[in-house]
């Protein structure tokens, strides 16, 4: 069955960095765009950073862009978010998600074709 499974988060310091990592299986991953997608309770999903099948496009929202930095590893089926410079805002359970195509109007985690379960991140002093 397709699992995504997230890994890397934890509670850091605001200006710190964290390195989260997901591994798929269970479906083609070479042929999904890929995802990263917070979301805090009692608040909708954000996308934080997508990328193309190959791993030669991506895209991250003003909030986050020049801090967090998407990429792909399709030999290992895994996708990683390399965050910097984190804010407190930065709080939220953060998932992996796929999806054939490129979305970013979400509303819902199922929007996306899978996602995972995510990982805490805690951006603390």
């Amino acid at each position: 069955q397709v699992q995504l499974v997230e890994s890397g988060g934890g509670l850091v310091q605001p200006g710190g960095s964290l390195r989260l990592s997901c591994a798929a299986s269970g479906f083609r991953f070479s042929d999904y765009w890929m995802y990263w997608v917070r979301q805090v309770p009692g608040k909708g999903p954000e996308w934080v950073s997508l990328i193309n099948e190959r791993g030669d496009i991506t895209l991250a929202p003003d909030s986050v862009r020049g801090r967090f930095t998407i990429s792909r590893d399709n030999a290992k089926n895994t996708v990683y978010l390399q965050m910097r410079q984190l804010k407190s805002e930065d709080t939220a359970v953060y998932y992996c998600a796929g999806h054939r195509e490129a979305v970013t109007l979400i509303t819902s985690l199922s929007d996306y074709d899978y996602y995972g379960q995510g990982t805490q991140v805690t951006v603390s002093s």
